[in-house]
């Protein structure tokens, strides 16, 4: 392994060099590669969703395979961990543990060009690279939420600072074993504060399972250990007794593995999870009973400044986010006020690209839109000759260039096409359990043709990587934050290839919103929901309240859920063919809808996504 390890062979390090900060990197993506199917079943809701362990483990490949690229000095190696990290981030897991490296590489890097002359990499300089890491990913919202990983990485970074506190300055300078000792006290905080996260989060403790973030964030700290005194990668993921008993009953996670976050209730969480600078706060909730106006802007203005904006804003609205650092930042609010709103930037730095929506009149306006079909229609012309493209998904060959382009998220080549139909230039494949990264979107926006350029992430996991691809392009980007297929079709009613990019997410934002989606899925876990007790196995209908449907079949469970969704105000009913949709269950469906709601006209097409046998959008 390196240099590293022959520091490890002869006892406990009293520093990290450039080549033993690697091997955490290494050891850390070794642990999580090991350890991802434990990290994946401690899923809090019974979806297959993306997946916590996978999408760390992801990240950390992406940081891996930087330093393999980068120099050996101190600078090219946090430079590596801060740029891998925040190229390869998949999912709000790897979104997070990216903005912890990010702010423990921005703390380790030499800090003038003369490497030589930095202090080395030891227990007090370590403490503060923790508490960094901590305080970046905390601050990218205005009140974390405890119970997640911000808490144990907080925890942890408060425990080294409070070891290195109890350490004389002989010992914090010279001594042998000081890193190692603040590295312990770190690790058992962490512990202790990830056992505590179902106190602290009620559905944690109604799953009888700890966070998985937190969970997959104590492992570089393992890493780090291993590193540092020479003692092995765990073998388990430490997990008290009752919580591995939970995750080893059933099939949970076995197969399909996924995030602590329900892919509903993640649209009216978001601003809560865990967000990363260039996320912009993922949010595509529109409460008619609450604040009137939304309101976005990039911010161009120095970091110190940022804190006295926080103040003034947080007086102005609420669902407030603000992620960036460097010098720019991605700001957003919900506000009456929004004259107070933007002058508050004004006075701390530039505010631009600023978006308005009016919450009420989003909501008001559901209902009444034409079909997909007549749209294809419109945008049939862009629906040419397709081509393998480079992220694993599809593009169109010899695309005129347009005003706005859109990138799409798709999970299946039938939904491929269905995107391309409706003016989709550029495909990135994706979606449950198979999140891109932000360097595959990035490719795609790069190759799509315009500079200005409108993302649909078409997944609530993907949203938050999607909002960080517009700071690594020279490209305008937008992103419609769709949190589901049926969402993303939706919202290309609205999109106008001679418009700009701020007037088409504007647009397809609104189209988005008003088509209520649903899916079919089987539960991945045992668990308790309206309806009454869930069995792993079971097939479930989710709307956008959660699990509203159960059935013996996947047929009779999109019967179930449609009877609970349909409206006498509805008129069009796309219905998404799975690759695991029976042709039988099919014709039940479309037979019952026949005979209860003759007066909604339906749209079946073949999407062959994976997991999710049905999908259903409704306007």
């Amino acid at each position: 392994m390196g240099d590293s390890n022959a520091h490890t062979s002869v006892g406990t390090m009293p520093s990290l060099d450039s080549g033993a900060l690697a091997e955490v990197m290494r050891r850390y993506q070794s642990a999580l590669n090991q350890h991802r199917v434990t990290i994946d079943r401690l899923n809090v809701y019974p979806v297959p969703d993306g997946d916590t362990g996978t999408n760390m483990a992801l990240t950390l490949a992406a940081v891996t395979e930087e330093l393999l690229r980068s120099g050996a000095g101190r600078g090219d190696i946090c430079r590596a961990i801060s740029h891998g990290a925040l190229m390869g981030a998949r999912g709000n897991s790897g979104v997070i543990v990216s903005q912890l490296l990010r702010g423990l590489a921005a703390t380790l890097a030499p800090r003038d060009d003369a490497p030589d002359s930095d202090p080395p990499i030891d227990a007090a300089l370590l403490a503060e690279g923790l508490l960094a890491a901590s305080t970046a990913a905390d601050s990218a919202v205005m009140r974390p939420v405890e119970g997640t990983i911000l808490s144990v990485a907080r925890a942890s970074a408060q425990a080294a600072q409070r070891a290195l506190e109890s350490l004389t300055p002989d010992e914090r300078g010279t001594g042998a074993t000081a890193l190692a000792a603040v590295l312990e006290s770190a690790r058992l905080a962490g512990q202790a504060a990830l056992e505590a996260t179902p106190q602290q989060l009620p559905v944690l403790a109604d799953a009888g399972v700890v966070d998985a973030g937190a969970a997959g964030y104590l492992l570089l700290l393992d890493a780090l250990l291993s590193v540092v005194d020479g003692r092995p990668l765990p073998d388990e993921v430490d997990l008290p007794a009752e919580v591995a008993a939970v995750i080893a009953h059933g099939n949970a996670g076995t197969n399909l593995p996924s995030d602590p976050v329900d892919p509903v209730a993640e649209q009216r969480a978001e601003l809560h999870s865990h967000l990363d600078p260039g996320d912009g706060g993922g949010h595509d909730v529109h409460d008619p009973s609450g604040t009137r106006y939304e309101v976005m802007f990039l911010l161009a203005a120095p970091d110190e400044n940022i804190d006295q904006f926080k103040v003034a804003w947080d007086a102005l609205g609420d669902s407030i986010v603000m992620v960036g650092g460097d010098g720019l930042w991605n700001c957003h609010i919900h506000t009456d006020d929004i004259g107070p709103v933007i002058e508050a930037g004004i006075d701390v730095g530039r505010p631009h690209r600023i978006q308005i929506t009016d919450l009420h009149e989003q909501v008001a306006g559901l209902g009444g839109h034409s079909a997909h079909g007549a749209h294809a229609g419109q945008h049939g012309a862009h629906a040419g000759q397709h081509g393998a493209h480079a992220n694993g998904g599809t593009a169109i060959r010899d695309q005129p260039q347009v005003a706005c382009a859109v990138v799409a998220v798709s999970p299946a080549p039938g939904l491929d096409e269905l995107f391309t139909a409706l003016g989709v230039q550029e495909i990135v494949t994706g979606g449950q359990t198979m999140n891109p990264s932000t360097a595959e979107l990035l490719a795609a926006v790069s190759a799509a043709p315009s500079q200005q350029v409108v993302v649909l992430p078409n997944n609530s996991n993907i949203v938050p990587v999607a909002r960080q691809v517009d700071a690594q392009t020279v490209k305008q980007v937008e992103v419609v934050a769709t949190t589901s297929v049926p969402a993303g079709l939706a919202a290309l009613i609205g999109y106008d290839p001679g418009a700009d990019a701020a007037r088409n997410a504007a647009s397809m934002g609104e189209s988005a919103t008003a088509v209520a989606a649903g899916e079919v899925t089987q539960a991945v876990r045992d668990t308790t929901a309206s309806v009454g007790q869930v069995a792993a196995g079971q097939w479930i209908g989710l709307d956008e309240s959660g699990i509203v449907a159960t059935g013996p079949t996947a047929g009779a469970a999109a019967i179930g859920l449609l009877a609970h969704m349909l409206q006498p105000t509805h008129e069009i009913l796309t219905l998404i063919e799975g690759a695991a949709a029976r042709a039988a269950e099919t014709a039940e469906v479309t037979a019952w809808l026949a005979e209860r709601w003759p007066d909604v006209e339906v749209e079946r097409h073949v999407g062959g996504q994976d997991h999710y046998p049905y999908l259903f959008g409704i306007e």
